[in-house]
């Protein structure tokens, strides 16, 4: 009896001591930091949706190496006897990797929004700049250069603002960045090109008023040539009454110095021969009287001081002619109608008819504010 009741205290000691003994080794067996992992594995996650890899480059680098220094660790005491194994390195790395994560998604997302705004404003500024192009210098003469750097400026334009619709802001940025160079540095030259050429301004208009007025006292026709706006303006006794297209020599800015420079004259002329189709290749045309004694002055003058050679010729036969309609700027210089047009001046036009040609009738101030 007294070994059955030995036996059975035995067992009990048994039965007490094993569960307590494996709930004391499992509570004190170091456990790693599952959770933080976890957590810094999303972290790390939701960072890279919010594309802090491109625009808070340094700081998910720096959440991606305390994550990978966390791992490395992990693995260490891994490989330690279970008693003294030691995650506490682990636990801090995950959780700077958390913690510099978030701070990366929320830089990027700032970033994002800073650059965005910067960039939107940007494109709109540069739109803004190709209308202005586009209004005053789409039939102006640039030089080849010049219109090269507009062409590329606009492509680029173009570009960054597709890589903008996308969210690709960074390669929007080098584009646009890109195109604000050619645009401004052209933009620039263009504009300072165009103030020069309206320094003539107060000339044009003298003339212009001059050639209305006599209009108005004279009770008879007189056209006025617009080259900025391509327009042919015919006045009767002071009162415009027809206007038209009209389509200039290939170099129309400033005056004809020389003979094949392709430049459309400034200046007061006169009508002093009417071609019918028989005697013109342009259907119909009016001869001007270019050079007049005003422009062989001039002429005469820049071969005196040298901004001419000496061979230099003044050149001649600009008239008023048709075969127009092309829409560009195509003639040696001389002005064209189409042939509809030329049909309608040539039966008002006689020889002796003022032709004054100018820049502008209008000051630059009004075109640039349009």
């Amino acid at each position: 009896m007294r070994k059955i009741w030995r036996d059975v205290l035995i067992f009990a000691v048994f039965a007490v001591t094993i569960p307590l003994i494996i709930i004391l080794l499992i509570r004190f067996t170091p456990l790693p930091p599952v959770h933080e992992m976890k957590h810094a594995r999303e972290a790390l996650s939701q960072a890279g949706k919010e594309r802090a890899d491109t625009y808070s480059k340094k700081l998910y680098t720096e959440a991606k190496i305390y994550y990978d220094s966390a791992m490395v660790n992990w693995h260490r005491q891994n490989a330690r006897f279970l008693y003294f194994r030691n995650y506490d390195r682990v636990q801090m790395f995950a959780e700077l990797s958390s913690k510099t994560a978030g701070q990366a998604g929320e830089n990027s997302q700032f970033s994002t929004k800073n650059l965005k705004t910067k960039l939107k404003q940007k494109i709109d500024s540069l739109n803004d700049i190709v209308a202005e192009i586009n209004k005053l210098f789409t039939t102006y003469p640039l030089t080849a250069e010049t219109r090269n750097r507009i062409s590329n400026g606009k492509m680029l334009l173009e570009e960054g603002e597709i890589f903008y619709n996308k969210g690709q802001y960074l390669q929007a940025n080098r584009k646009v960045a890109d195109s604000e160079y050619l645009l401004n540095s052209s933009y620039e030259n263009a504009t300072t090109n165009l103030r020069n050429y309206f320094k003539l301004y107060s000339t044009w208009k003298s003339w212009t008023e001059k050639t209305i007025n006599d209009s108005k006292k004279n009770h008879e026709y007189s056209i006025i040539i617009d080259k900025f706006s391509r327009k042919f303006y015919v006045y009767q006794s002071g009162t415009r009454k027809w206007e038209f297209e009209a389509e200039l020599g290939k170099n129309w800015v400033g005056d004809k110095r020389v003979k094949g420079d392709n430049a459309t004259p400034e200046g007061m002329y006169k009508i002093t021969r009417k071609f019918d189709s028989r005697n013109t290749k342009y259907y119909k045309a009016l001869l001007l009287d270019y050079p007049n004694e005003e422009d062989l002055r001039n002429f005469k003058s820049e071969i005196a001081r040298g901004s001419l050679p000496s061979s230099a010729k003044i050149g001649g036969l600009i008239e008023i002619h048709g075969n127009g309609g092309k829409g560009i700027d195509w003639t040696e210089g001389c002005i064209a109608l189409t042939d509809k047009e030329m049909d309608q001046i040539y039966k008002i036009a006689r020889v002796g008819t003022p032709v004054t040609i100018v820049g502008s009738m209008v000051e630059l101030k009004y075109i640039v504010n349009r």
